[in-house]
């Protein structure tokens, strides 16, 4: 427990923060180290682990799963995928063709052309009135780093930034905290424009340091590795404060927190 009290005084911190006019904002700032369960495979959420922040698909479970984590003390996040269409979500027919780009590697999805914002602004829009309607209190925006990889279109470093920030701005104006997934090299002009980041492989890559604004900024990251044993990045994990666990890539129940 000794190792965990660092933890106190940045939560105290976090549960106070102040809006820019000076009035108490709301909005959770989640701290850095915080555990995490995040389970995105499943009808049925396992609510028993105890950790203070779970995060799960925003699509497939219901407002009374949010209010059933809430009766434990947990903070909710609402996973959706904001930069790839998905095929099986209930709004897929509303995405023009005009849109979707190509495969992003997983079946049934394809990356969006996000610098149609004029079309895809209501749409996430509607999506993130979903999250906070259920109940939710962050959201975490998947496939945010589209610029980097083959989409179909000629997306930029700028396109993808104007896009991020929107997708944050649409969580904020609803009383929300949002995370920033991935896009490590934009970080050092995104870290102001979000609340906490989520992170997969930093370490099997050696990218985990990219983190450390959002750390510096007492906003946690929550980090999940795949491939590699908890002995191997759990040691520099703890240095850098971030909150990491493995996981198998379907993202079910099962986790090894370091």
């Amino acid at each position: 427990m000794k190792r965990l009290l660092w933890l106190f005084p940045l939560f105290l911190l976090a549960a106070c923060t102040t809006a820019q006019d000076g009035k108490p904002d709301p909005r959770w700032q989640p701290a850095p180290g915080l555990a995490w369960q995040w389970q995105l495979s499943g009808r049925t959420i396992d609510t028993s682990v105890d950790v203070p922040v779970y995060d799960i698909d925003g699509f497939d479970q219901p407002a009374a799963t949010v209010t059933a984590l809430h009766r434990k003390d947990r903070k909710v996040i609402c996973y959706l995928s904001t930069g790839a269409w998905e095929d099986w979500r209930p709004d897929a027919k509303r995405f023009p063709g005009s849109v979707l780009g190509r495969g992003n590697g997983w079946e049934g999805e394809r990356w969006l052309d996000i610098r149609q914002v004029d079309v895809l602004e209501p749409l996430m829009a509607a999506r993130v009135d979903m999250c906070r309607d259920k109940g939710f209190d962050a959201v975490e925006p998947d496939n945010m780093d589209g610029y980097k990889n083959r989409t179909g279109f000629d997306l930029k470093a700028s396109d993808q930034l104007r896009y991020n920030r929107l997708i944050a701005k649409l969580a904020h104006d609803r009383g929300m905290a949002v995370g920033l997934k991935n896009d490590l090299d934009q970080i050092p002009q995104l870290v102001d424009d979000f609340d906490f980041a989520v992170n997969e492989q930093c370490a099997q890559y050696d990218e985990c340091r990219a983190n450390t604004p959002f750390i510096k900024a007492g906003k946690a990251v929550f980090h999940v590795e795949y491939e590699l044993p908890t002995s191997a990045f759990c040691a520099e994990s703890r240095r850098l404060k971030l909150s990491s666990m493995a996981k198998k890539y379907e993202l079910g129940v099962w986790r090894r927190p370091c």
